[in-house]
């Protein structure tokens, strides 16, 4: 649960270890504008992911499934940077498939963390896998991260590519090889 009391009070710290005046007229208000923006930014801890992935509807196809282009932003854990990009899912269902806003609303609820984004892709193909229970899962992401742009190395347009397979794409290789075709239209 987001306390944003004790948001605005370390706001305030921060402001003064940076050397900031707090109650100068454009920062008066800061302290309560980051703590209503931390809710939202990180409204994802406290929700449950199995929300978005619970009503199912029967389906004789047994094919791939794939969702590409999800944007998403996030907030590295290391830097406190925000981080975005696409995530691309594929999944081959086992007589059951789920409304496909869904598959955005699951990566929203794992965005909205404070997040890697290695872990960011094995917890959304972890959830699907638990939840949907299809023969398989396969995601995708690709990201800039800020703290690798604005920061350090400062190497803007530099993208991370994290993958996660399950069931029987972790088995079928050509599974894998179709994904990624599919990933090029």
């Amino acid at each position: 649960m987001i306390d944003q009391e004790k948001i605005k009070q370390g706001v305030r710290l921060l402001l003064e270890g940076m050397g900031e005046d707090i109650t100068r007229e454009g920062l008066t208000e800061t302290p309560d504008r980051i703590a209503r923006m931390y809710e939202e930014l990180y409204g994802g801890m406290d929700e449950d992911p199995s929300i978005h992935l619970h009503k199912m509807f029967h389906t004789d196809n047994r094919e791939m499934v794939v969702e590409k282009d999800i944007t998403f932003y996030s907030t590295c854990e290391h830097h406190m940077l925000p981080f975005y990009g696409k995530v691309h899912i594929a999944y081959i269902p086992d007589g059951k498939v789920v409304g496909l806003s869904k598959l955005a609303r699951t990566v929203e609820v794992f965005a909205r963390r404070l997040q890697l984004q290695e872990q960011l892709t094995d917890q959304i193909a972890d959830a699907l896998m638990k939840h949907m229970q299809p023969k398989g899962v396969m995601v995708l992401v690709e990201a800039e991260h800020l703290c690798m742009t604005m920061r350090g190395i400062k190497k803007p347009g530099s993208r991370t590519v994290t993958l996660s397979r399950r069931g029987v794409f972790e088995s079928d290789p050509m599974l894998e090889d179709r994904f990624f075709r599919m990933l090029e239209r």
